[in-house]
């Protein structure tokens, strides 16, 4: 046993996520109160372009204040699988799709108070698709070298984890 929960209480239903209240005892008996998130699940994606080139987005994150350095990502839509997520997401984002796709792994950006998992993909032989923002998604798409994106997380221009993991994964899977 690592923990009992005691009380689990919703204190708010969102559009993405919930947050709960939760009463937990430890196994080494102590009781704690905590807040969890409680979310669906994400993929995020790295499109190669071409060999070194990879696309990112600059989106406006209204929660950090400003415009920040991604990879397109998203949500779970319902119970949809990782890879059909990480498809629509290319697409609804960048306005490409591929036509190969590998698992680079998944990652959990903030276990201290939320069980959101974000899997990520590499994506290549890209194809143009249809670009569909959502409403409330302001954002620019990028064309750079991977070395560049390299650089940047080094002069902590790019400072979203899952991209700098996403980045790393995809340099080592390409071998470079």
């Amino acid at each position: 046993m690592t923990s009992e929960v005691k009380r689990s209480v919703r204190i708010h239903k969102g559009r993405v996520f919930d947050l709960f209240s939760e009463e937990v005892t430890l196994e080494t008996g102590v009781t704690v109160d905590l807040d969890i998130i409680r979310h669906p699940g994400a993929s995020a994606v790295v499109p190669l372009r071409k060999e070194g080139e990879v696309i990112l987005i600059n989106q406006y994150r209204h929660a950090v204040g400003g415009f920040i350095w991604e990879i397109p990502a998203g949500t779970f839509d319902g119970g949809e699988p990782p890879l059909e997520c990480a498809q629509r997401e290319l697409a609804e984002e960048t306005g490409f799709s591929a036509r190969s796709w590998q698992a680079l792994g998944r990652l959990i950006p903030v276990p201290g108070y939320s069980d959101e998992e974000i899997h990520l993909f590499l994506a290549s032989d890209l194809v143009p698709a249809t670009q569909r923002l959502d409403q409330d998604e302001l954002l620019h798409v990028h064309h750079l070298k991977m070395e560049e994106a390299m650089d940047m997380i080094f002069r902590g221009e790019i400072r979203d984890s899952k991209t700098i993991s996403a980045l790393f994964l995809a340099r080592a899977r390409l071998g470079a």
